[in-house]
């Protein structure tokens, strides 16, 4: 609140004088932020801060007391100014950032777009189970094997090594009850194409 003299302070403030406008804002800050806080949800607590709207109070008031003259009549007149000023300055910034809110989504897992990239750990696991199946296959196989892994059809790895499509079943499938049987995951060997 202003000190008992406010008819001089108010006087003084309604002229310009810098003395009387740091003596208002230290008196009226805090209520005003406490004021704005009250009336922000905590949804846009962290878009930003009371002292900004309170900031943009102040400059409205001062211009609107040098620029267009503005009197003020007694401490009421004040607070109620100031008050007005708050909730006005305090509307336009809620308008702005409600429309931002709107648009702005949480990322959670279930909003979050897959990633076409593996992981780390998935690339490793491949090459594992890439170098146990050459390892299970004999040398003439292992075209057979990249032709596969690189997204042939059965048709087009027959047509390329000159085996019969049933063949290449036949190896493949060999291959994957072998990893089967050693534990490896192999079910997307023949998957493709089944």
């Amino acid at each position: 609140m202003i000190p008992e003299r406010s008819d001089i302070l108010l006087k003084k403030l309604s002229d310009g004088d810098s003395w009387a406008v740091d003596q208002i804002v230290k008196a009226y800050e805090m209520r005003l932020r406490a004021l704005v806080r009250r009336r922000i949800s905590d949804r846009l607590r962290p878009k930003f801060d009371s002292a900004d709207v309170v900031q943009s109070v102040w400059v409205h008031v001062m211009h609107r007391l040098r620029g267009e003259g503005l009197r003020i009549a007694n401490k009421i007149h004040l607070e109620a100014l100031l008050v007005t000023e708050a909730r006005h300055r305090l509307t336009d910034r809620l308008r702005h950032y409600h429309s931002s809110l709107d648009r702005e989504q949480p990322m959670t897992e279930r909003t979050r777009p897959p990633s076409t990239h593996p992981r780390p750990s998935e690339i490793v696991q491949a090459e594992q189970l890439w170098e146990k199946m050459l390892a299970l296959c004999p040398p003439e196989h292992h075209e057979l094997l990249r032709l596969k892994r690189e997204g042939f059809t059965l048709d087009a790895i027959a047509e390329r090594t000159g085996l019969h499509e049933g063949s290449v079943r036949r190896i493949l499938r060999r291959l994957a009850r072998e990893l089967g049987v050693r534990g490896q995951g192999s079910e997307n060997l023949l998957a493709r194409d089944e």
